[in-house]
This record gives C-alpha cells, sequence and structure tokens, in this order.
C-alpha cells in the first residue's frame, strides 16, 4: 500500500515568537532550526526578514539545513505598486531562501476595512506577489483568517485561492486565524474547498489554540485532504498559541488511522529525539516543562494510584496509550498517599532498592509516607527526596554530614550612595566525621547588587563549603524553585519543591515542608545535596575522599 505523504511546516521561530515573553536571539533560531532538520520536519519558517533587528541578523547568516527548506515569511505586495517594486516584498526575496510563504488577506471585511482597498484590488495583490516569488522561489500562501472569511464570503476565499494558485503557490494554507472554528466545522469547510476544484495535495491548515483545539483542527483537516500541517514546538504562539507539533507528530506516526496511511519526513525511529527538542526550546526561553504536556511531559507516563501501578507491573499496555520509551519518555511510579506497595515496590525497585514483597519495612514505609504527605509533604513530584526517606526507614542512607546549625538573617542597611538596601546573609555549620567548617554567603548579586533573598543566601551558604564532598557538588544548580502554602491563617504550612541539576545533566525534585519558608527550603537544599552525593557514590564521612571529580552514574 501506497503512503499519502504529509508535509509538516515548523512556524516556532516566527508565529512563535509572537508569544508574550517569547524572545528568540538570532543564535537561538539557528539551534532550533538545526535541531528541527535533525528530526526531519520539511519546512523551517524563519522569521519574515527586515521586519526586526533579530530576523534580519539570522537570514543574514542562515544556519546549514540538511533536510529542511528554511522559509523565509512575508506578506503580499500594497496596492498602488508593483511586486518588483515593493520593499516590503523586496526584503524577503534577498533573504536568499529556497522557499517564502506570503500572507493576504482572504476575509472580505479584513480587506475593507483593514486594507482600505477593493475586494478586486486583493485579488490582485495576490495573484501578483505569488507570481513575482514563483517565478525564482517555491512560493506558499497563507490564506489569513480563511475560515471566518468563508463563513462570511465563500466564494470570495476561493476566489483568493484560486488566484494565488493560478500565481504558481505551491501550497495554499488555509488559516484559523483569530482560532475560533471548531474541528468539526474545519473539516467541513477543507472538503467543501477540495470539491470546488483546489487539489487536496496543495492544501495545508495552520491553526490556533484559543478554543483548546488547534491538535484536533489540524487532524480535522488532515482527515478532508489537507496534506500539510504547521504548527509549533510545544504549541507556542500569540495569544493561546499555534498547533503543538510536539503532540501532533507521535499521533500522525503511532495512531490509526494516520500512521498505516500516511507518512512525513520522521523516521519512527526519530521519534525518542522528540522530547529532548521539547526541553530544548523550553530551556532556551528558561520555562519550567510542563508535566501534564501530552507525549513528553513528566506526567505522561506517571502512575499515582495503586490500583493502576499494580496493572502497570502485569501489562504496561492497561495505562499507557503507547510506550513511553518511543518518545524519549520514561515510566513513572510515584510515592503517594494513594499508593499502595504495588508503586513502592517499583519505585523501589527503580531506585536500586531491593526489598522483598513479604519484608514488613515496605507497610512501614508506606505508613510514613502517607503520614508525611498528611502533613504537607508531596512525594510524587520530588522522587530524590523519597528515595532518601526510604533508604533511612530501611537502614540504607550513606551519612555524608551533618549540619549543625544555620542562621538565615535579613538586614534593612544604607547603600553606597545613600539609597536603602536589603542584604540576607546565612551562615551554615556542618560536621563531616571529625571535621568541622562554617560556611557565611550574603544574596547579592555581583552586578547589580540587589539582594536575592534569604533562601539563595541558604543555597550558597550550603553549597560553598562541603568541605571533603564539594568537588561533588561544584556542577549542581537549582533550575526551579517552587513554593505553596498547604494551609492558611498565621499557623500556614509552607512546601517547597525544588529542582535540581548537574553538569551531567541529570536531574531531581527534593521536598521540604515547615511553617518557615527558610526552614522548608533548607530541607529541600539539603535533600538535593543529599541525594547528589549518595548517586555518585561518594564515600561516607571519616573515609577517604577522592580529590577529584567524582565518576559519573
Amino acid at each position: 500500500m501506497t503512503l499519502s505523504r504529509l508535509t509538516l511546516y515548523d512556524t516556532t521561530l516566527r508565529d512563535g515568537q509572537q508569544a508574550q515573553g517569547v524572545d528568540f536571539s538570532a543564535g537561538d533560531k539557528a539551534r532550533i532550526a538545526q535541531a528541527l532538520d535533525a528530526l526531519g520536519i520539511d519546512y523551517v519558517e524563519g522569521g519574515w526578514p527586515g521586519a526586526n533587528p533579530t530576523d534580519s541578523a539570522f537570514f543574514a547568516a542562515p544556519p546549514r539545513l540538511a533536510r529542511a527548506r528554511l522559509t523565509a515569511f512575508g506578506m503580499t505586495k500594497r496596492a498602488g505598486r508593483s511586486a518588483a517594486n515593493d520593499e516590503t516584498l523586496a526584503g524577503v526575496m534577498n533573504a536568499g531562501t529556497a522557499s517564502v510563504c506570503l500572507v493576504g488577506k482572504t476575509h472580505d471585511f479584513h480587506v475593507t476595512a483593514a486594507l482600505g482597498i477593493t475586494l478586486e484590488e486583493n485579488v490582485a495583490n495576490i495573484a501578483a506577489s505569488v507570481a513575482h516569488v514563483a517565478a525564482s522561489r517555491e512560493a506558499l500562501f497563507d490564506a489569513e483568517h480563511f475560515f471566518d472569511g468563508y463563513k462570511a464570503n465563500p466564494d470570495y476565499t476561493l476566489a483568493c485561492l484560486n488566484a494565488a494558485l493560478e500565481g504558481g503557490a505551491r501550497w495554499l494554507v488555509l488559516c484559523d486565524t483569530n482560532g475560533g472554528t471548531l474541528p468539526a466545522e474545519v473539516g467541513r469547510i477543507v472538503a467543501e474547498v477540495i470539491a470546488s476544484g483546489i487539489p487536496g495535495e496543495r492544501l495545508g491548515i495552520h491553526a490556533h489554540d484559543d478554543t483548546g483545539n488547534a491538535v484536533a483542527i489540524s487532524l480535522a483537516a488532515v482527515d478532508a485532504g489537507a496534506r500539510q500541517i504547521q504548527g509549533t514546538l510545544n504549541g507556542i504562539g500569540e495569544r493561546c498559541g499555534n498547533a503543538n507539533l510536539v503532540s501532533l507528530i507521535p499521533t500522525l506516526l503511532l495512531k490509526e488511522p494516520y500512521a498505516s496511511r500516511f507518512e512525513t519526513g520522521i523516521a519512527r525511529d526519530d521519534l525518542p529525539k522528540l522530547m529532548g527538542l521539547s526541553r530544548m526550546l523550553d530551556d532556551i526561553l528558561n520555562r519550567v516543562p510542563s508535566r501534564s504536556a501530552p507525549y513528553v511531559g513528566s506526567s505522561a507516563f506517571t502512575h499515582k494510584a495503586g490500583l493502576h501501578a499494580s496493572a502497570i507491573l502485569k501489562d504496561p499496555t492497561t495505562y499507557e496509550h503507547v510506550a513511553p520509551e518511543t518518545v524519549g519518555n520514561a515510566r513513572y511510579i510515584p510515592m503517594s498517599a494513594q499508593a499502595g506497595q504495588s508503586n513502592l515496590r517499583s519505585r523501589l525497585a527503580k531506585a536500586g532498592i531491593d526489598v522483598r514483597a513479604d519484608d514488613p519495612r515496605l507497610a512501614a514505609i508506606l505508613t510514613e509516607v502517607k503520614a508525611r504527605e498528611d502533613r504537607g509533604f508531596s512525594y510524587d513530584t520530588a522522587g530524590a527526596s523519597f528515595e532518601i526517606l526510604a533508604r533511612e526507614l530501611l537502614g540504607e542512607m550513606p551519612r555524608f554530614f551533618d549540619v549543625e546549625r544555620y542562621r538565615v538573617t535579613v538586614e534593612r542597611r544604607m547603600g553606597p550612595r545613600g539609597e536603602p538596601v536589603t542584604v540576607s546573609e546565612a551562615v551554615v555549620v556542618a560536621r563531616f566525621g571529625t571535621e568541622r567548617v562554617m560556611s557565611v554567603s550574603e544574596s547579592q548579586d555581583p552586578i547589580t547588587h540587589a539582594d536575592q533573598g534569604p533562601v539563595n543566601a541558604l543555597s550558597r551558604a550550603l553549597g560553598k563549603d562541603l568541605g571533603p564532598y564539594q568537588p561533588y557538588i561544584d556542577d549542581m544548580r537549582l533550575v526551579d524553585f517552587r513554593v505553596r502554602i498547604t494551609s492558611g491563617g498565621t499557623e500556614a504550612v509552607t512546601r517547597v519543591l525544588i529542582d535540581s541539576e548537574d553538569g551531567d545533566g541529570h536531574r531531581w525534585s527534593t521536598v521540604g515542608v515547615s511553617a518557615n519558608i527558610v526552614d522548608a527550603s533548607f530541607q529541600a537544599l539539603r535533600d538535593a545535596i543529599l541525594w547528589k552525593l549518595m548517586r555518585d557514590g561518594a564515600p561516607v564521612a571519616g573515609a577517604a575522599v577522592r580529590p577529584a571529580a567524582p565518576a559519573r552514574a
């Protein structure tokens, strides 16, 4: 059976950049483009040449792409001038890309109200602009506000599409620009467009997620006959975002009827790259990855309820729609107040802790976990703290160091220019066998001298001098810090969750709970260091310590 080809078009670097809080550098854009190319994306839209300095710099020194077609984005020419003499169109052409995508209005209301020209002039502008591009490049046409326009005046929107088609456009992309059209309606309209005589193999879909349906809309368009999908990594984009390619790609490759009907430029064996690509974008944007993201989120294959975990141990397909490793993810069975012994044994085994099913200590661990969660702890999101707790209860936790005491102070004083400043200072006294070390640290930004808070001061002091263990923690860094009040009133209990990372890319989570936010933070920080030392095989206090950096697990 011959498979139909689906073309994947990524607009992360252009439409994704319009998301609030997203600001790529030219280097960021090059890195993302090369990663998309390595995955097998067909088109990478790099931005709008001349629209801003970053896009201009990106196209001035574009990255080398092995498979993907780098595409420049622009708009159709303005009325009253020829395509050859339109400065905006010239800037897009001068980018020198093999493909050019032009956006043009296809909703009659926008033509008369926003552009202020006649409907006939707009059709002529589309035809002339696309023909100008198609004379030397592959031309794509983004039909802006297409679905709203079709519902208002179908004949006019079709006239716009046919003008682009006759001008030489390879792809006609139907855009749900306002994001308000629902999947069934998109499917119906795409089918009607094809029935009008426009070939489905020339149609694409560009969906926005304002109703939370962008992925479903894209699939509905494909079901109706469209053969190109536009979207972005992690669904970033203006307002509520765009169709999420990270969700669409595994659906197309793994789910029926798409897996047996279509092929894409992405090989199934390359799907495990998807999770790393998603995380790479989050890292560039300095965002915490969404735990609940389909396929690639850390919770996508997490099984918390004891009934689920018991079945998973017998056959993973009981509660997993795909195998997590196919998309680069992994199964995780956390500990929680809803856990049973199946969860516990599975979680202990994953941590390398071998406990027999009839070991009475299992019940003691389970009881302690549930009692702690009742006090505000959350071990389903803090696997490292759970492992430390379990090893302590089993008598298997190495004793690396003890913190004799710590103190954190916050002082408001006059700065060098007489301005009031706040400075946090932390003192930590730790003991390693017979060795005793005191560390002091202020939490001031070295450049701005702004105070970064008491928790930052404590983190610096705790990690500043751990005596013989310093080589093991030098590459540690705190990458996320989350605080939640678990009960109200003046006696509120604070839960602190900390994500840590090291130079090898390992990431782990720890938790602390206290009525005092600094003390809760201290518990989580201490657990983060202890887990790192344990994982890297650091010797216990008083034993010979390797002076060099440790070998990695």
